[in-house]
């Protein structure tokens, strides 16, 4: 479940990431097998992700910030193996109390059937924001749909197409 900020979640656009001394960091590539999350992507939020673990990324994790992300997905056994646009959380979720960080990507492209188990591979192209609390459930999911409009527009530009093979 992707977390946002509060000063996000109540404008209808998030900052983008240029003028940050985050862009040496990426692309930043992360690979494995889905995971089962906590299951309320979908029950809660109505906004569906693919948890990977994250033990052989805590150490890499540690030099980015807990937030929202951007960038492409693909699970090779979908779609032939082409890269969908992903809105990613990285981060604890405080709006859940979760004191573990998570990797969750919602990809935009909406999936008739779960892939657990099968192999996801990201590519983060960009920061956000950073995740916040909420005050409630209507809220969270507002940011959320923020963050994936924001993540639509991003990689619609042409920098980021070469990513997309």
């Amino acid at each position: 479940e992707m977390e946002a900020s509060a000063t996000s979640a109540s404008s209808s656009t998030a900052s983008p990431s240029s003028s940050t001394t985050l862009d040496a960091q990426f692309p930043l590539f992360l690979h494995g097998p889905v995971i089962h999350g906590f299951g309320r992507g979908s029950k809660e939020l109505g906004i569906p992700t693919a948890n990977l673990p994250i033990a052989e990324y805590k150490e890499t994790l540690q030099r980015y910030p807990v937030g929202v992300y951007y960038g492409w997905g693909v699970v090779p056994s979908r779609d032939a193996g082409v890269a969908q646009k992903v809105a990613m959380s990285i981060g604890t979720n405080p709006y859940y109390k979760n004191t573990e960080r998570t990797i969750e990507a919602h990809f935009l492209k909406q999936y008739e059937e779960d892939f657990y188990g099968e192999e996801m591979r990201l590519i983060v192209l960009g920061y956000t924001r950073p995740e916040s609390d909420y005050s409630s459930l209507d809220a969270l999911k507002k940011a959320i749909q923020d963050d994936i409009d924001f993540t639509q527009r991003e990689l619609d530009k042409e920098q980021f197409a070469e990513f997309k093979t």
